[in-house]
């Protein structure tokens, strides 16, 4: 490829973000990271919780997938980083070979016909002219080579694959993260399945308990036969809501025992009710305290660190590479001189490549990792607007369900009294049964609503602790790069 054929000036985009100053849905405050991990367990009140988010911590398999990730891109950088270093291989031979006569040798028989009056030992004679030869061959030397990074190629694709393996430790942050989150919602939906089969049996027993009554006013000629069969409905109905609320328990207390690396049989969920809980206090902070709190956005940041090294590498392979090769040791054909000072040989040498012309390959290259960079760039750029995003609608979300627990409670507290009132004019026989069901079934609704507006409300401060980073900050980000620098300098085996 002609170098000045080639377009190798490359304007980077535009990636400059400016946060917001504050969030709209909370005051302009700055405030400490968000506790992490088991940590913000603790504020809810529940040992039961703290420990199983402890456990998904050291044995959820998303979790050591990632940590696998991250041995995986720590190995990439010491791969591609090889060639920041020379190349020493041992070369030993030893060797025997026998060559046949026939291919080294034109005796007389080499003339074509041999007349049949020719004696036998002038026959011998001219066999013996092919006669085959053996060589030994014996070697010791070392091969060396090492191309000068004049251009900084390989030290650009060093650097490429170190910041994918800082990248793939908060990869594995951010996975943490969601399984924390995972872990701490479906112990909520446990809860809540565990109240709402309360909820369900206390109407059951509401309802068979009307029931009876409407049936002793049958028994005296003051109920009818319609009465009694829409009150046997209403006894149905809440009884068929209980299997499915079953099935909702017991499968999510499954969800919890993978999310925790276990089998469902072997884990054992108590549970409770989600009304004993307490609701964390959540400081949000300022919106640029939140994009250096999150792993995401830092992982986002590194793979684009990343390919702007591969951008460079690729541009480097237009301009001409130099490559130093060595040979050293000792060459005879008899063992016993091997070690001879007369055996020893050696070879410098030095090559010069420049592409010319190789059907646009490298520019393609170039032109496919700038690419990959614009697309890498606008992922972050969203990545940051989603950051922002999910913290305004964790802080929507927090606000607005308390205010539904709040008036939800009020709506409970309404249907109660409205019960009890029914039930009374059913003992007066002032109250007709249409009147009587329609204030039952408000109650149990409005009960069963309360308690899944609970649910969204626990939810809601699930979702703040992601938006926030789940308690990462910058000096964790220190301390995973820290951490990939000290795996990339560690022993790396039996080589220097």
């Amino acid at each position: 490829m002609c170098l000045s054929s080639c377009n190798l000036d490359w304007e980077k985009p535009d990636l400059a973000t400016p946060p917001p100053e504050s969030f709209r849905e909370a005051k302009p405050a700055s405030a400490k990271p968000i506790a992490r991990g088991p940590d913000f367990a603790v504020k809810f009140g529940s040992r039961e919780l703290t420990m199983l988010v402890e456990q998904a911590v050291g044995d959820n398999l998303d979790i050591a997938a990632a940590v696998a990730r991250i041995q995986q891109a720590d190995a990439q950088a010491r791969v591609s980083s090889a060639a920041l270093w020379p190349s020493i291989s041992m070369q030993d031979i030893a060797r025997r070979t026998r060559t046949p006569g026939t291919t080294t040798n034109i005796g007389s028989a080499s003339s074509g016909f041999t007349p049949a009056t020719t004696s036998s030992s002038t026959t011998t004679s001219s066999s013996n002219t092919f006669s085959a030869r053996e060589f030994n061959f014996f070697q010791l030397g070392l091969t060396a080579s090492y191309e000068i990074d004049f251009w900084g190629k390989n030290e650009d694709a060093s650097y490429a694959a170190r910041l994918l393996a800082n990248a793939s430790r908060f990869n594995r942050d951010t996975v943490e993260i969601s399984t924390i989150a995972a872990v701490l919602n479906a112990y909520f939906q446990v809860l809540t399945a565990q109240d709402r089969l309360a909820i369900a049996h206390n109407n059951v027993a509401i309802a068979e308990r009307v029931y009876r009554a409407i049936q002793a006013r049958f028994e005296v000629g003051v109920a009818s036969v319609l009465d009694t069969a829409q009150q046997e409905t209403v006894v149905a109905q809440q009884r068929a809501s209980i299997p499915p609320l079953e099935q909702t328990l017991r499968q999510t207390r499954n969800q919890l025992a993978v999310l925790v690396g276990q089998t469902p049989e072997s884990l054992s969920v108590k549970g409770g009710s989600l009304t004993k809980l307490s609701y964390p206090k959540i400081a949000p902070g300022m919106p640029s305290e939140v994009l250096l709190r999150r792993p995401d956005i830092a992982n986002a940041e590194a793979q684009l660190a990343s390919q702007e090294f591969s951008v460079l590498q690729a541009r480097a392979m237009f301009f001409p590479s130099i490559t130093l090769t060595g040979q050293y040791g000792v060459q005879t054909a008899l063992l016993h001189n091997l070690l001879r000072p007369e055996a020893i040989g050696w070879q410098i040498a030095s090559n010069l490549a420049q592409p010319i012309f190789d059907g646009y390959n490298l520019q393609g290259n170039y032109e496919l990792q700038k690419g990959r960079y614009a697309e890498l760039g606008a992922l972050y750029k969203k990545q940051i607007l989603t950051a922002l995003s999910d913290a305004e609608n964790a802080l929507i979300a927090s606000k607005q369900t308390a205010q539904a627990v709040r008036l939800q409670g009020l709506a409970v507290a309404a249907a109660q009294r409205a019960l009890t009132a029914a039930e009374m004019r059913l003992q007066e026989g002032t109250i007709d049964i249409v009147t009587l069901s329609t204030t039952q079934n408000t109650l149990f609704l409005a009960q069963d609503q309360l308690a899944l507006a609970r649910l969204s409300y626990f939810q809601s401060a699930t979702s703040l602790y992601q938006a926030l980073g789940g308690g990462w900050s910058p000096t964790t980000r220190d301390a995973e790069i820290a951490s990939a620098n000290a795996a990339y300098e560690a022993d790396k085996g039996i080589h220097p």
